[in-house]
């Protein structure tokens, strides 16, 4: 049985930082595409950040650049998320997600595992 555990959220202020962590179990984390997503009430689940096979490759969305690194840990079938200068408008529930594939992807579609999810919350 595959299952994706996001940790790691809580309430933090403007300017704060988080790291946010993935375990997985259930299958091989080295041999997927690992994303993040993040949704708000009323929108869409939106892409974060996504890194490839071998530790290689990595995307982020154009406005999250500099802010958001996205790293992975195959030994310990963990992907983190770090997050750093904290928005207000970055808070959302923060999603994990796994995908086959040999190419960096931002399409929910191409992510067949997701986790529950880990609130994120930024006070002014």
């Amino acid at each position: 049985q595959v299952q994706l555990v996001e940790s790691g959220g809580g309430l933090v202020q403007t300017g704060d930082s988080l790291r946010l962590s993935c375990a997985a179990s259930g299958l091989i984390l080295s041999i997927f595409t690992m994303g993040w997503f993040r949704q708000v009430p009323g929108k869409e689940r939106e892409f974060v950040a996504s890194i490839g096979r071998n530790n290689g490759q990595t995307d982020y969305a154009e406005s999250l650049k500099g802010r958001f690194t996205i790293s992975r840990d195959d030994a310990k079938n963990t992907v983190f998320l770090q997050m750093n200068s904290l928005k207000p408008e970055d808070t959302a529930v923060y999603y994990c997600a796994a995908g086959p594939g040999t190419l960096l992807f931002r399409d929910r579609e191409r992510y067949r595992a997701w986790g529950q999810g880990t609130q994120v919350t930024v006070s002014s």
